[in-house]
């Protein structure tokens, strides 16, 4: 992983990655408040209980085993399953140093998912590795394209993945097209702060590819700090007024045992504000809190997901638990939801 920051910026403060985060309130752009409403109609007749389990692979390769509560060795899909997890959601990155990410490691474990008989979010990073608020850098191999030319790498970069997963007939549920965009993606010509037209246009060119392969897939926006209305509003203002199209708006959310019921409380205002504001569903797509806190991490779990079903129409459509997997502070990471003997905490019974 990148190594632990907290980046500031104006539209947000998020550290992903090892990450994944100490987050505060700051100022956003003034926006107006007039909704802006459009017309998507969505029906929700399935609660997405997933998890982002994207290291799995790549700690299995280092010998790293996973148990179930009793101690029996287990395959980790089929622990969380268990669990009450129903959804995987995988990351995918370029061209990867190491390869993992890349779109051979992605299939790989989305077929495991498939077998397992849970449902799929593919999260696109539009970068070689970690792209989060405080990093969005470029593949280096589209490091000279202009916007022009990105467009066409989004597009044709999405598609093949998609391929590669049609190929083995697996139809992601979800699709995220950039991952915590606060700022916009491929930086700089993709910088919302600078060129929130040009966000747009990439966001369309991740969205055409992936309708063009998968036409059910639902296409997901997605920032952090779920809880930061003022955030939300700019970004998908701003992506509105210049003809993005998604069918989702996902956020993350990464409280502490401090202050997670005031979190869940703005975020849920939040959500109810982007359905009315947008007409447009919402999903968790990230939760994390430190697993010597599992505890209070099972209440905000238990919170967090009945807030969101309560979402006015069913358009809460999930909560997703970023790499609960990671024990013994894996790639320096202390969020996740198994303890160090590599079992799952009390904190995942709230998705049973």
């Amino acid at each position: 992983m990148k190594i632990f920051l907290i980046f500031v910026f104006f539209v947000g403060i998020s550290s992903s990655f090892y990450c994944k985060k100490n987050s505060t309130n700051t100022t956003p752009p003034k926006i107006d408040t007039i909704p802006h409403v459009d017309t998507i109609p969505v029906t929700n007749t399935f609660f997405a209980k997933g998890a982002d389990i994207s290291w799995v692979t790549q700690m299995e390769s280092q010998g790293i085993k996973f148990y179930d509560k009793t101690g029996g060795q287990k395959d980790l899909f089929q622990i969380l399953k268990d669990e009450g997890i129903n959804s995987i959601r995988l990351r995918a990155w370029v061209n990867p140093a190491d390869g993992y990410n890349n779109t051979a490691d992605v299939v790989a474990k989305a077929i495991r998912a498939k077998n397992a008989g849970m449902k799929i979010m593919l999260d696109f990073h539009y970068s070689d590795t970690w792209a989060d608020p405080g990093h969005q850098t470029k593949p280096a191999a589209w490091a000279a394209e202009g916007i022009v030319a990105l467009q066409t790498s989004v597009h044709d970069y999405t598609v093949s993945v998609m391929n590669a997963l049609k190929a083995n007939n697996i139809f992601p549920d979800w699709v995220q097209v950039g991952n915590e965009t606060n700022d916009g993606m491929l930086w700089p010509e993709g910088q919302a702060s600078t060129n929130m037209a040009n966000f747009a246009l990439l966001i369309n060119a991740g969205y055409n590819a992936v309708k063009s392969v998968s036409d059910s897939s639902k296409v997901i926006v997605h920032i952090s700090n779920g809880y930061d209305n003022s955030l939300f509003r700019w970004m998908f203002d701003g992506l509105k007024n210049n003809g993005a199209k998604w069918d989702i708006i996902g956020m993350s959310l990464y409280p502490s045992a401090a202050n997670w019921s005031n979190f869940n409380i703005q975020s849920l205002t939040n959500m109810n504000d982007m359905v009315t504001r947008y007409n447009k569903p919402v999903m968790i797509c990230e939760v994390g809190m430190s697993w010597t806190d599992s505890v209070a991490c099972k209440s905000f779990i238990i919170d967090i997901i009945s807030k969101t079903k309560s979402v006015a129409n069913g358009k809460g459509l999930g909560v997703f638990y970023w790499e609960p997997e990671a024990f013994n502070s894996w790639q320096g990471y202390s969020l996740g939801a198994f303890d160090n003997s590599g079992r799952p905490t009390i904190a995942l019974d709230a998705f049973k």
